[in-house]
């Protein structure tokens, strides 16, 4: 009688599990899902994979696995995925092979909720078509700045056959890429990361250039926490909180040339990235004194950072660029650590997130962030606690800090992968810029205790 009860318990068991599995199953595999909001879709990759606790979302940049959730469900037909990293979750039902619900995503101080469908994924034959080439990297003037004072910013294309990877490459760093394929004379690209939904249309015209079209639904941002007094303060150049400013960048429909005949035409270049933002004194150091996300004060003085080569990050989690550059803030810890490297974030995080920092804690997690993060407060104070530099208006910005304590470069923004070349340059850059640093010996004068920065 025991023996028939065990077996029948270990049966039970084995059914339950194979239940499980075969529910996760349901779901399980690419998928090819819309965003909708407003009449606009946005197309773009989703994979689920795993079973059970296992269960996750992958999400794309391009054709490659870039970012995914952070826990994730289904049960008895519903599916949640949540992105934590950004304040986001997927929530949906699977019926007649479809999943179909909503997507709500917290970013800067706004809230979006999209409508959501997918469909699985089928692959078919590649159709014969004559898409034109546009691989390559194209300039796209700006018929009027962008608040950030460009000019012109750069249009970057992946091409194999009809499938096109892109991304447009501003200032303050790259959209992500968009994918998707040639179809009745023009691409519908696509992209969603967890953080930056959206969707553009390139069509090729018949003098050689490229007309980008896009969908532009720039949410309403609630502009409580960005007071007169703190807009007033900011230099003019520093345009961060004051969306309703006429951008540039924002055009329904941008046109872009390739590159060697933007320059052959003298057409506007984009702006440096070494030299847009810059040190307010090259003789100044950079300090700091900051709690971190528990509350304990850190300043430059601290160990950590005396006598180091500092890489002092102007980040905040909301912002989908800054996310890109932990993920190789990651790396070049790990590289240059035990060499004489440290790496700080002075993260602003909006008031609401300030009480717990919810978002940021599952940043640091996801990514296995080990270097120091320091709350220098909400977005607005950004001048204000970081007065050492010129016109710093774009996030991230990277700020090299010698042994010596004192500003050696300053990079504005951060090229993800998705920007091929021009992250490779980024790499090549931040490397020998820190090798550089690292191989300069630390002076007598250097090494005297400084006077700590007034920004509490």
């Amino acid at each position: 009688m025991k023996t028939f009860l065990k077996l029948a318990t270990l049966s039970t068991l084995l059914l339950g599990s194979s239940a499980a599995f075969a529910a996760d199953a349901g779901v399980a595999g690419r998928w090819d899902a819309v965003l909708t909001k407003g009449g606009t879709e946005i197309p773009f990759r989703l994979d689920i994979k795993g079973s059970g606790a296992d269960l996750q979302g992958v999400l794309f940049d391009g054709s490659k696995p870039y970012d995914g959730t952070t826990s994730a469900s289904f049960k008895d037909g519903k599916l949640t995925l949540n992105i934590e990293h950004y304040l986001t979750t997927i929530n949906a039902n699977l019926k007649d092979g479809q999943l179909e619900g909503s997507v709500s995503a917290q970013n800067r101080e706004t809230s979006a909720q999209y409508g959501f469908k997918a469909v699985r994924h089928v692959e078919t034959a590649a159709a014969a078509t004559n898409a034109p080439s546009i691989a390559g990297t194209w300039i796209v003037p700006l018929d009027a700045p962008s608040s950030k004072g460009e000019k012109a910013f750069r249009f970057i294309a992946q091409q194999n056959g009809a499938e096109v990877d892109a991304t447009l490459l501003r200032i303050d760093g790259d959209t992500g890429s968009y994918s998707g394929t040639f179809k009745d004379g023009k691409w519908v690209l696509g992209h969603f990361d967890g953080g930056r939904p959206g969707v553009i249309t390139v069509t090729p015209a018949a003098d050689g250039t490229i007309k980008i079209e896009q969908q532009v639904a720039r949410p309403n941002v609630t502009q409580a926490s960005y007071t007169t007094e703190a807009k007033a303060a900011a230099p003019a150049a520093n345009a961060y909180g004051t969306d309703a400013t006429p951008d540039g960048r924002y055009a329904k429909v941008l046109t872009a040339w390739r590159q060697d005949v933007a320059v052959a035409k003298g057409l506007p270049a984009p702006e440096d990235f070494l030299t847009h933002t810059t040190a307010r004194d090259p003789n100044e150091k950079f300090t700091f004194n900051l709690p971190d996300l528990n509350g304990q004060q850190v300043t430059s003085d601290d160990p950590r950072f005396k006598n180091k080569v500092v890489l002092a990050i102007v980040t905040g989690t909301w912002c989908p660029n800054c996310h890109d550059e932990a993920q190789y803030l990651v790396k070049l810890d790990k590289k240059y650590r035990d060499k004489g490297l440290s790496i700080v974030a002075l993260t602003f995080e909006e008031p609401e997130q300030q009480g717990n920092f919810t978002r940021a804690r599952a940043f640091i997690k996801k990514y296995g962030v080990k270097y120091t993060y320091l709350n220098a407060g909400a977005p607005a104070e950004m001048w204000e606690k970081v007065p050492q530099l010129n016109h710093l208006d774009t996030w991230p910005a990277t700020v090299f800090i010698g042994r010596d304590g004192k500003i050696d470069a300053v990079h504005s923004g951060f090229a993800s992968p998705a920007s091929g070349e021009f992250h490779a340059q980024l790499e090549q850059e931040f490397t020998t810029r820190i090798e550089k640093l690292l191989a300069q010996k630390v002076t007598a004068s250097a090494a005297q205790p400084t006077k700590l920065a007034a920004n509490k």
